[in-house]
């Protein structure tokens, strides 16, 4: 896998975004860690438009997320191969941090050949879930493992995620649901998968 390979970074992307909590440098650092530990993510480079053997490493930091915006590197999804990942921090002005891991579309249908045009044509819908459920369990053990570091608020899996805080679902969620959610109850995790 060409880690530069314009292909690969295309199609859109497939996340787990978490709402890691309230503004904070430390708590977003010992998400960052944990999720990237998590993954098993090879390297941490700046750039997708080098190779990593042309390109420094930078450390997983906050301050290397706030310098780049995104940090990038190499993992094993559950269905097998090598697929580039991304990460990006979303903090908002006196409100939450969110953090989210990317796997992009591109690189994805070439480890899994199912995912096709998704989320388009006929492998946008409910065929997808053949699909998505490996993904999604292994993103939601992915969160687990975040959780047991730094208790988040919310977690959300699926394609392209829109931010809907903890707050906002008030432990209520959709009966119909794209997206997998990760909520925090009693200290423990408790995932409910996509249904659509």
């Amino acid at each position: 896998m060409a880690f530069t390979e314009p292909a690969n970074w295309t199609g859109g992307f497939y996340e787990l975004s978490v709402e890691v909590g309230d503004r904070d440098d430390d708590r977003l650092q010992r998400a960052l860690t944990a999720l990237w530990r998590a993954v098993a993510i090879t390297g941490c480079y700046s750039s997708r438009d080098r190779e990593p053997a042309d390109q420094i490493a930078v450390p997983v930091t906050v301050a290397s997320l706030e310098e780049f915006g995104h940090l990038h590197g190499v993992a094993r999804p559950p269905f097998g191969g090598s697929v580039v990942f991304g990460c990006f921090s979303t903090r908002f002005e006196d409100a939450e941090d969110w953090l989210t891991l990317y796997l992009p579309l591109g690189a994805l249908s070439v480890a899994e050949p199912r995912i096709g045009g998704f989320p388009f044509g006929p492998e946008g819908g409910a065929r997808s879930l053949s699909w998505r459920a490996s993904l999604d369990t292994w993103l939601a053990g992915v969160a687990g493992q975040v959780f047991r570091q730094v208790d988040f608020r919310l977690g959300l899996i699926g394609f392209e995620v829109d931010y809907v805080s903890a707050a906002e679902l008030a432990g209520v969620l959709p009966e119909q649901r794209w997206n997998g959610y990760l909520v925090p109850a009693g200290g423990q995790l408790r995932y409910t998968p996509a249904n659509r």
